[in-house]
C-alpha cells in the first residue's frame, strides 16, 4: 500500500516570476511547500538563468498543464553578437568569435526566415533525450551530441532594441518546444558573426502574464497563509484555449464517473476537444460528439 501524500487538497495556478539562478523544479518545490499542497507541477521549463513566467499548477490543475504547455508563449531576450558558446548562452565556453557586426537592417532582414513553420535543432546542452539520456548530461561528459531538427511555430520575432554594436534585444512569440538559445545561435550563423543568448525573460505563457507573477521573496513572506491563497488562479484558467460546454447535474455525474455526459447545445463541432462545466466549475475535458462530451480528463470537485 502506497504512502499517503501529505498536504492540502488545493487546486489552481500560481504564477511565479522566476528569478535567475533557480531551476524550474526548485520553484515548484518552493510553491508546493508554501501552499502546503499535495501535488504540484509546472507548464514549460525555463533554464536556470532565465527569468519570468513560470506557471505552477496545484492539485487538479495539474491535469490542465498540457494546454498551457501547448499554448503560445512570448520571450524577450538579448543576443550577444560576435561570440558562439558551447551552451548557446552566457554560461558556456566561448568556442568561436568574429569581429563582424551586422547593421540593424541586416538583423531585421535575417529575422524573416525564422517566422512561421521552421525546423530547429535544440541546443546540445538541453533536456532532449537521446537513447534515454538527457542531451546535457552527454554533452557534459564530452560526448559529441547530435540532435535532430524539430518543428517550431514562430508567430512573431522582432528587433526591439540595439543597446550597442555587440548586443541586440529581440522579442519572440512561439509555440511549444521553442529554444530561444537555438534562435540566437542560428541568427548569429545567418548573420555571419556568431551569437548566443545573454539574457532571457518569458513575459507571458498562454493566459498567464509576468505582471501577475509573484517573486520568490513574496512567496516566502506569505507562505502557509491565506494571503498566498488569494493569488491562486482557478484551474479553469488553464483551459482558456478550449471551448466551454455547460452540462446538467446529471451530465456532470456521468462525466465524473468517466462516462459520456450530455452537454448543452453550442457551436462546437463534432470531434472537437472541449471542456464541460457545471456552475462555472470544470467537470471534464474530452471530445464532443453529438450532444455529448466523451471525457479524457475528469476533475474531482
Amino acid at each position: 500500500m502506497g504512502r499517503k501524500r501529505k498536504g492540502r487538497d488545493i487546486s489552481g495556478w500560481l504564477v511565479v516570476d522566476k528569478p535567475a539562478g533557480m531551476t524550474s523544479t526548485a520553484v515548484v518545490n518552493k510553491v508546493r511547500w508554501a501552499m502546503d499542497a499535495k501535488k504540484a507541477g509546472h507548464a514549460g521549463t525555463l533554464d536556470p538563468e532565465a527569468t519570468g513566467v513560470l506557471a505552477v499548477a496545484l492539485g487538479e490543475a495539474t491535469k490542465t498543464v498540457p494546454y498551457i504547455t501547448d499554448a503560445l508563449k512570448a520571450y524577450t531576450f538579448t543576443v550577444r553578437l560576435g561570440q558562439a558558446t558551447n551552451t548557446d548562452d552566457a554560461e558556456g565556453e566561448v568556442i568561436a568569435q568574429s569581429d563582424a557586426r551586422p547593421s540593424d537592417d541586416d538583423i531585421k532582414q535575417a529575422l524573416t526566415p525564422f517566422l512561421g513553420d521552421i525546423m530547429q535543432v535544440p541546443p546540445k546542452f538541453s533536456a532532449v533525450k537521446i537513447d534515454g539520456q538527457r542531451a546535457y548530461k552527454l554533452a557534459r561528459d564530452g560526448e559529441d551530441v547530435e540532435l535532430s531538427a524539430r518543428p517550431l511555430w514562430v508567430e512573431e520575432l522582432i528587433l526591439v532594441d540595439r543597446p550597442d554594436a555587440d548586443h541586440v534585444v529581440l522579442e519572440m512569440t512561439c509555440g511549444k518546444g521553442g529554444y530561444v538559445r537555438s534562435i540566437a545561435r542560428d541568427l548569429g550563423a545567418a548573420l555571419g558573426c556568431h551569437g548566443h543568448v545573454k539574457e532571457l525573460r518569458r513575459i507571458w505563457s498562454g493566459p498567464f502574464e509576468v505582471e501577475d507573477g509573484l517573486s520568490i521573496d513574496q512567496i516566502d513572506e506569505m507562505a502557509k497563509t491565506e494571503a498566498l491563497d488569494a493569488y491562486l488562479h482557478p484551474l479553469e484558467t488553464g483551459l482558456a484555449d478550449l471551448p466551454e460546454l455547460k452540462c446538467t447535474p446529471e451530465g456532470a455525474t456521468r462525466l465524473r464517473n468517466g462516462n459520456p455526459g450530455m452537454v448543452l447545445a453550442s457551436d462546437v463541432e463534432y470531434g472537437d476537444e472541449a471542456w464541460a462545466s457545471l456552475e462555472g466549475k470544470a467537470v471534464a475535458v474530452g471530445i464532443y460528439k453529438s450532444g455529448e462530451l466523451h471525457p479524457s480528463r475528469v476533475f474531482v470537485s
